[in-house]
């Protein structure tokens, strides 16, 4: 049998990199521009045509490239940033493995100009898909200026599943924000289909959140700042209470890289754990600064993942800064002792006899008589009786006068409204939401075991006692052989998809006009993918006026009118969540867009966690969730009901 192993083309090789590498239009944007800030360039120029699909232009005024190195950084392996292995852990670059520019070759079209800053003339390279077309000598200015075009243009298949403008918009402008915040002090420029998106000027960290955030955000910040031997920790958190529900904005830099790092998240959501709500988010800008030979970038291909020698230690470090830093800034509430509703309590006085004064006594009370002509006073009359001191002060006419009983009894009466409302004599717990059910839907009494019985594969008997309510999340319930929990937020999500979904199949989308319209600041992404689904959220009921603040780089959005099926839901939460889902282009592409907004708009108005139902709402939230023929999962698949076998709990038990 002859050999069969051999050695792939470079042209191959290349593709399989690039499957790798370059995902989409942002993953070309994020290879050139590192590879021009390594350059050192201190003004970059990014020209979109159709959202990357046709034309992705870098122009920077970095050193340049000779005609030599023009054709040789196009081969696979072939870089100026390492000579050796044990280079990877001095790295100062944010390029290293040399694969970038033959992965973009390999699926594209690129036309490079470029000039060395002591050099008359430059030179103009042309590849397609790996292949050499011409080089030949050509007057340009000092820098690059490279063009890739018609990206995935000899893979069809790969080009056919890219998504809309507006979402791959989307994908392009938060790679950009994430270039832009870790390179302050480079002038950035951002241009789609001649449409001048973002214009960056050098400066501070500080400076550049406010150009690409909007200066709203400049009031939200609290520095952070510390510094160690192991690390240097500096950049800024939001005050709590801007924390957001959806699109927080929230970046990790690493000697000048970006990073995602869950573990570091977390320890960040931790300061903010008893100040912001369950589903809330905080702003941060963070950067560290360490030991390069204490981190390897060489884990993943898009070098986003980093690992840390030091995580432990690094971790309660920045803690430590974290809630420094909110305390300094009175970011963390502290003990207040409210006066209005607190009891009048006499000053002492040393100067007078240490003998309490009884005069309030009624000698022929006895609390324990049980004669017909016992006191009629009530036991808060009779306690203040026996034992109300005499009030103390400079006004009295005589230091052993007796004070006005009402006086005392009106806080005795505050102190015992306020012990009812605690206890349960008033109801001081979160409204539920509004409308679990259909008006004319009927209240059962208790849970009825054939309503119950429709889960599929199990008879339940409903407790004697009703639901229990666990954790102020889930809805628990007994069956014949099983335990049965109910998400309660999952449980209403699709009971109002479906109520959300049938109102606007069988209506064009009533309006709700406001008195005061709401003001929605958004990105020039959010912008764009708002621009590409306009018909879908007119037809809502949403009735949108906007404004740019070009000083700001933001747009702002006036609500209006809004959907009237949104009752007293919060109309910009909502619409952000269907921008949200929009941007990142969930479900298929040919999914009905009005089931994605119907989603969003029920996740959006559903109960949340930690929020306490009465009983009577919940027995209706789980009689109408079992009256539907699917109960089991939500709209996007995610589980309503767990089961767990009287078998199972035998065996753990």
């Amino acid at each position: 049998m002859s050999d069969v192993i051999q050695l792939l083309p470079d042209s191959v090789a290349n593709q399989i990199a690039a499957g790798e590498v370059i995902q989409r239009p942002a993953s070309v944007i994020k290879e050139l521009v590192e590879n021009s800030i390594d350059a050192g360039a201190t003004q970059v120029k990014i020209i979109l045509r159709d959202a990357g699909k046709t034309l992705i232009q870098v122009v920077d005024d970095g050193c340049g490239m000779s005609d030599t190195d023009a054709r040789l950084a196009f081969e696979r392996h072939a870089t100026s940033k390492i000579r050796q292995a044990s280079d990877l852990f001095e790295l100062h670059t944010m390029g290293f493995r040399g694969e970038a520019l033959p992965s973009i070759a390999a699926v594209a079209q690129i036309d490079l100009r470029t000039m060395r800053r002591d050099s008359q003339i430059g030179t103009h390279l042309e590849l397609a898909a790996s292949k050499f077309v011409s080089q030949t000598p050509e007057a340009c200015t000092p820098g690059s200026n490279l063009a890739v075009k018609n990206l995935f243009f000899n893979f069809p298949a790969r080009r056919k599943f890219l998504k809309k403008d507006a979402v791959e918009l989307g994908h392009i402008t938060r790679e950009f924000e994430r270039l832009a915040l870790v390179n302050p002090s480079v002038e950035f420029e951002l241009y789609h289909n001649d449409v001048n998106l973002y214009q960056l000027l050098p400066g501070t960290l500080r400076q550049r959140i406010a150009g690409l955030f909007g200066k709203s955000i400049d009031k939200q910040l609290i520095p952070v700042e510390t510094e160690t031997p192991l690390v240097k920790i500096s950049g800024f958190v939001c005050l709590p209470e801007f924390a957001r529900k959806r699109n927080a904005q929230q970046f990790f830099f690493v000697n000048g890289r970006n990073m995602r790092h869950p573990y570091f998240h977390k320890a960040v959501m931790n300061c903010y754990e008893e100040l912001i709500a369950a589903e809330h988010q905080p702003n941060y800008f963070l950067n560290f600064e360490v030991d390069p030979q204490t981190i390897d970038v060489n884990i993943h291909p898009t070098k986003s993942e980093i690992k840390f020698e030091n995580e432990q230690p690094i971790w309660q470090i920045l803690s430590a800064a974290i809630r420094e830093a909110l305390g300094k800034f009175n970011a963390i509430p502290s003990l207040d002792f409210d006066q209005e509703d607190a009891p009048e309590i006499p000053v002492f006085d040393p100067s007078l006899s240490g003998k309490l004064d009884l005069g309030g006594l009624d000698d022929s009370y006895n609390p324990f008589a049980q004669d017909s002509h016992k006191s009629s006073a009530t036991p808060v009359e009779n306690l203040s009786r026996i034992s109300e001191p005499s009030r103390l002060n400079a006004s009295s006419p005589s230091p052993h006068a007796t004070p006005s009983r009402g006086s005392h009894l009106n806080d005795w009466d505050k102190l015992y409204a306020d012990f009812q409302n605690a206890t349960g004599g008033g109801s001081s717990l979160p409204p539920t939401p509004e409308s679990f059910l259909t008006d004319e839907t009927e209240l059962p009494k208790t849970i009825e075991a054939s309503v119950l019985n429709s889960l599929p594969g199990t008879e339940i008997a409903a407790p004697a006692g009703g639901l229990l309510q666990l954790a102020n999340r889930y809805l628990v319930t007994v069956g014949t052989d099983s335990l049965i929990l109910v998400d309660r937020h999952r449980a209403h999500v699709k009971i109002l998809f479906e109520r959300f979904l049938s109102e606007t199949e069988s209506s064009v989308g009533k309006s709700q006009q406001v008195l005061f319209a709401d003001l929605l600041e958004l990105t020039p992404s959010q912008k764009g993918v708002l621009d590409s689904i306009a018909a879908e959220v007119k037809s809502l009921g949403y009735d949108l006026e906007f404004s740019q603040a070009a000083d700001e780089g933001i747009f702002r959005c006036e609500m209006r009118g809004i959907p009237a099926m949104l009752g007293n839901t919060n109309a910009a939460d909502a619409l952000t969540k269907i921008i949200a889902d929009a941007e990142e282009g969930l479900g298929n592409p040919g999914e009905d867009m009005r089931r994605r907004v119907a989603l969003s708009l029920a996740q959006s108005a559903a109960i949340r966690a930690n929020k306490r139902m009465q009983n009577t709402d919940a027995e209706r939230l789980l009689a109408e969730l079992f009256s539907m023929p699917d109960p089991s999962y939500t709209p996007d698949g995610h589980p309503v009901i767990l089961q767990i076998p009287v078998a199972e709990i035998s065996r753990r038990m």
